[in-house]
């Protein structure tokens, strides 16, 4: 809060849409300390009365005390970090709470809010398509209205890097992800969630409104140890130490690191987020020369069936979304 503070500037007389308290674990925190946090930002920042105010949590943490608290203070959206609803895949990726409290937390939370997100991993060695189909089945049974989808990725100098090296754990396979992408693509949009961007679906009128501004290059502030921000034209980040941190702001101090971005770098960022998202890279917003180079670039991606030009957008097929990346990165300007 004390940074709070400190960074009220940042956004200049902007209007702050969306607010999420992210993780760590911010559902570990109490009422009155959530309540503290976002009395402070109104305090210092223009919040817009229909603001999208997100808590991340746990499925142990949710209860109706919880639940009753957080609707109070004003928190409108949750994201609930389900991950799998089989225990022995919970166990497998190290998760502290279980299958049945997945379940029961998602139930007792629609009872409060129609806003709820949910993360599911897709991709580990436990996990077979008809177990895959199953938790996505739940999903869907439950009418949750906005689901993000991650394939598992292994990070070096993690404790899953060390087993899979010591053959302590399979290690997990890039054709088995790419299969259960397609398969969630093809479950989800019958069941009728759109697929607004790679790794998120939303009923209609759910999207994540502050997601989506990351997307679309909206300045943003972040707040706390190792929180990024963004003004339009430099990135900075803060130090993930908490003690420096601490130490910094109790002399009125940010620890951060910055970087002033070019104008290659800020279109290789729209090129690549543009691309991820349902809407996809609009050829208007590229300079001419840079446009004309875009298309030829383009033809033989189109030409293989992962881009589609329409109305001057180029726009990711289901297959060119397992390509994403891939394809950004040719597309991007030196």
């Amino acid at each position: 809060m004390k940074e709070t503070e400190l960074q009220k500037n940042y956004l200049a007389d902007e209007t702050v849409e969306t607010i999420y308290f992210g993780g760590g674990t911010p559902s570990l925190l109490t009422i009155s300390d959530l309540r503290f946090q976002i009395d402070k930002i109104k305090d210092n920042f223009k919040v817009a009365d229909d603001a999208e105010i997100t808590l991340e949590a746990n499925p142990d943490d949710i209860t109706d005390e919880n639940l009753r608290g957080w609707k109070e203070i004003g928190i409108n959206r949750l994201s609930i970090g389900v991950q799998s609803f089989f225990e022995e895949d919970l166990l497998w990726m190290n998760r502290v709470h279980n299958a049945e409290q997945a379940v029961g937390g998602l139930q007792l939370a629609i009872k409060y809010f129609g806003n709820i997100t949910l993360d599911l991993i897709y991709g580990h060695p436990l996990l077979s398509n008809e177990k895959w189909k199953q938790n996505v089945d739940k999903v869907i049974a439950l009418n949750i209205p906005h689901i993000s989808c991650y394939a598992l990725t292994v990070e070096p100098k993690t404790p899953l890097k060390k087993m899979i090296i010591e053959k302590k754990k399979e290690n997990i396979q890039q054709e088995k992800q790419a299969g259960q992408f397609l398969l969630l693509m093809k479950w989800l949009e019958d069941a009728g969630y759109e697929h607004y961007e790679i790794s998120n679906f939303s009923k209609p009128g759910f999207r994540s409104k502050h997601n989506s501004s990351y997307w679309q290059g909206k300045k943003y502030l972040g707040l706390g140890p190792s929180a990024h921000s963004f003004d339009g034209v430099s990135r900075q980040w803060n130090i993930s130490n908490n003690n420096v941190y601490i130490e910094s702001l109790l002399k009125n101090k940010i620890p951060f690191e910055k970087e002033t971005l070019t104008a290659s770098q800020q279109m290789n960022e729209y090129i690549m987020t543009s691309l991820r998202t349902v809407e996809g890279l609009d050829l208007k917003k590229i300079p001419e020369a840079m446009s004309s180079e875009l298309r030829a670039t383009s033809q033989k991606f189109i030409e293989s069936g992962k881009l589609i030009l329409k109305e001057n957008k180029l726009i990711l097929t289901r297959e060119g979304k397992l390509f994403a990346d891939g394809i950004a990165a040719e597309f991007f300007v030196e």
